[in-house]
């Protein structure tokens, strides 16, 4: 459970840096700019959303939160994981215009996990 939680902390933090880099270096703070482009530009549009998916993982990581929402609805909560790992793999795969080894590399890892995750649940389903 430890590792997955540090896991996906760090990938709030490497999808907070990544969107604060776009904010910042790429379109200077200007919210128009990329409220315009989170409306035109698909892959900015799945990436954002992948973001927002992950703000509500990050801030009830905690054991305080687990206990506070009760296991059951903090689970339920952490689910939209599997989401946010598939929007962002959509969002590396459309942003990436000649070679999508990279990207369908990251989308075969993430595949086996989840494929992973599933042969668990469906033996402990079946328990």
């Amino acid at each position: 459970m430890r590792v997955r939680r540090e896991l996906g902390l760090f990938a709030f933090f490497y999808a907070s840096v990544h969107f604060a880099t776009y904010l910042f270096l790429d379109k200077v703070v200007d919210l128009s700019a990329i409220v315009g482009d989170i409306a035109e530009r698909p892959f900015i549009t799945v990436g954002f959303l992948a973001l927002v998916l992950l703000v509500p993982l990050a801030v009830t990581s905690t054991g305080g939160w687990i206990k506070r929402l009760g296991y059951r609805r903090w689970l339920r909560l952490h689910q939209l994981i599997y989401l946010a790992g598939a929007l962002a793999v959509v969002h590396f795969i459309w942003r990436v215009k000649i070679d999508l080894s990279q990207p369908l590399t990251y989308a075969l890892v993430l595949g086996a996990l989840l494929a992973v995750r599933l042969v668990f649940w469906l033996r402990k389903r079946h328990s």
